[in-house]
């Protein structure tokens, strides 16, 4: 009996049965591996199957921005790089390509030392399409530009002074990304064009023209403001004193902004600038700021810069004044009916001979 009873112990202790017990743990730790092994594959299948369909997605997007009207350039062509300006030169309508074949043979030689002048070998000359002012008038005139104008806001206010000043718009940028509807009813305007200056700040303004651009960035660039000014006539300078002060980069600008149909009115914000050798050598009048108002927000300065417009349009028969948006101005000009009694206010385009 007591033999019988300790095999009886021996086998339930026995080490087969102990090594049963381990190996079940085992093939339940191989499932788990298993298991998620086959779960991540399936989620690196479902991951390549999503990134196939963004990509699909984006390249459906592309053809259909490709196939956008060119009507107005999008927001994102109007913030993009300024190495990257591009116009969609395969619409060019056949006027088109005859006016930019004739600015190519313009820009062919664009040096301040070449023997002959301008006036003999430019094709735009022998067009005879030269600007000529008639400003003579009853009295001396004045033309008031009021610079930097982007919002709706200020176009009001200008337009609620009851007076013929001229609004020089800037083309779209990062604030007022559709400014250039500003000018869609409008018949008396200007176009104020970002140009580089020696400030680093000035020229971070989207698609600032620089000296350093090529001869079609200079081209696209204005063929886009044609674009999105197509009634357009007059342009003007945003700082830009580094760019007006650079003959062939001005001179390149100058041409392109001839063919296109623009006249160019010098800010002159350098007394170095070029604007004036390059518009005589074409043959045309040359027409520049004489009077900041504004360089100082105070209405008795402002007044005081009225003023000497006065007086300089009355010793030349015309003066170019430019002010700002800004509030002191605009009361400034308000309230200066007396210090122009001697003067007729005009817009910009009065002072020029119309065709």
């Amino acid at each position: 009996m007591a033999g019988t009873s300790k095999n009886n112990v021996i086998k339930k202790k026995t080490p087969k049965k102990k090594t049963s017990k381990k190996r079940i743990p085992k093939k339940k730790s191989l499932i788990k591996k298993k298991g998620v092994l086959i779960f991540l594959f399936v989620v690196m299948l479902l991951l390549l199957g999503f990134l196939g369909y963004i990509v699909d997605i984006e390249n459906k997007s592309d053809v259909l921005q490709k196939q956008e009207s060119t009507q107005y350039y999008s927001t994102k062509a109007l913030l993009d790089d300024l190495a990257q300006i591009k116009v969609k030169k395969s619409k060019q309508s056949s006027q088109y390509r005859v006016k930019k074949e004739l600015l190519e043979n313009d820009l062919k030689d664009v040096t301040p030392n070449k023997k002959k002048t301008d006036r003999n070998t430019s094709s735009i000359h022998k067009q005879k399409n030269i600007i000529h002012l008639a400003y003579r008038g009853k009295k001396p005139r004045l033309v008031i530009i009021i610079d930097d104008v982007h919002t709706k806001a200020q176009l009001q206010a200008i337009k609620n002074l009851g007076m013929k000043i001229t609004p020089s718009i800037f083309p779209p940028y990062k604030l007022a990304k559709h400014s250039n509807l500003l000018a869609k009813n409008m018949q008396h305007y200007m176009i104020h064009l970002p140009m580089e200056s020696g400030s680093n700040q000035f020229n971070k303004q989207t698609k600032t023209l620089m000296t350093s651009f090529s001869d079609e960035q200079i081209v696209d660039r204005v063929m886009e403001i044609r674009h999105l000014f197509p009634k357009g006539k007059y342009i003007n300078n945003h700082t830009g004193s580094v760019f007006t002060s650079n003959y062939k980069a001005m001179k390149k600008l100058y041409i392109a902004l001839k063919v296109e149909g623009f006249v160019f009115v010098d800010s002159f914000t350098t007394a170095s600038s070029k604007v004036k050798k390059i518009a005589h050598g074409l043959g045309d009048a040359y027409v520049r700021r004489d009077i900041f108002i504004d360089n100082k927000q105070n209405i008795s300065y402002i007044h005081h810069q009225l003023q000497l417009a006065v007086a300089k349009a009355k010793k030349k028969g015309y003066a170019i004044a430019i002010g700002h948006p800004h509030k002191i101005t605009l009361q400034a000009l308000a309230s200066s009916k007396q210090i122009l009694k001697d003067v007729e206010l005009v817009y910009i385009d009065d002072i020029y001979k119309r065709k």
